[in-house]
């Protein structure tokens, strides 16, 4: 599960390849994004195709809240406590759900339609390397990208407006726009480190585009794996000063 990545660019290469308005205001020329965080992303929104900073995580399923929920309650039941569970369901925080897989999934298919699509730029992404663990240490990461000179791309996401949640139990119920994206079967350059899955990545303007215009039936042809010889690993690096101080991660 890819839970860190990094925009090394420029906006105006984001504006080229995804034709968006610019909604960012000023983009750091580094910026390492874990969950929860905002990102730069380029969505459809009014008919329109802009770059705007949106919350990483959509919404986790009703049957995943409930589920925390009941657990929840069940910790408060056993300490004697009185409680509201419809009050308690409606304020379970929901870091949000990352990465999407299923696509058929219900939860999933009403966000597929061009309206909900969005791509995230990135430069280069990371998987954690359990074989490079040191006893007792974190894991550290194996980070990928297009080539050694990590150019633009973009993962294949989808977005969602105004959802009312608790992210965090400190902020209470909010209204915010969120996103995540799409997730396939890894090809060989990431099975290794991680056999389960890696992002989808779209590399050229016809991807890019083909992904925020199609009907679903022909976009979804885009959830592959990255072609081996279209994706590498980057040499082993010291951990940034983001990483230095990494939150937990979903």
């Amino acid at each position: 599960m890819c839970n860190l990545y990094n925009v090394t660019t420029n906006q105006e290469a984001i504006r080229g390849i995804a034709k968006a308005f610019d909604r960012l205001g000023n983009l750091q020329p580094s910026l390492d994004i874990y969950p929860d965080q905002m990102a730069p992303v380029v969505r459809n929104i009014d008919g329109e195709r802009e770059a705007a900073w949106l919350r990483w995580g959509m919404p986790s399923s009703q049957k995943a809240i409930l589920e925390a929920a009941t657990k929840r309650a069940d910790k408060l039941r056993a300490k004697g406590k009185q409680f509201d569970f419809n009050e308690l369901l409606k304020m379970e925080p929901d870091g949000g759900t990352t990465n999407i897989r299923n696509t058929n999934s219900q939860h999933w298919k009403r966000w597929l339609g061009v309206e909900n699509r969005c791509v995230v730029p990135v430069t280069r992404f990371a998987e954690p390397d359990p074989a490079s663990k040191a006893e007792g240490g974190r894991t550290p990461n194996a980070w990928f990208a297009g080539d050694e000179t990590e150019p633009l791309m973009f993962f294949a996401g989808l977005w969602v407006r105004d959802w009312q949640c608790v992210r965090k139990v400190k902020e209470g119920l909010i209204t915010c726009d969120l996103f995540a994206f799409l997730t396939t079967e890894p090809n060989s350059i990431v099975g290794p480190i991680h056999p389960k899955a890696m992002p989808v990545i779209l590399k050229t303007e016809d991807e890019v585009e083909a992904w925020l215009t199609a009907p679903w039936e022909e976009a979804k042809v885009l959830q592959r794996p990255l072609p081996d010889n279209e994706l590498v690993p980057l040499p082993k690096m010291e951990k940034t000063a983001e990483e230095e101080k990494e939150p937990t991660l979903l």
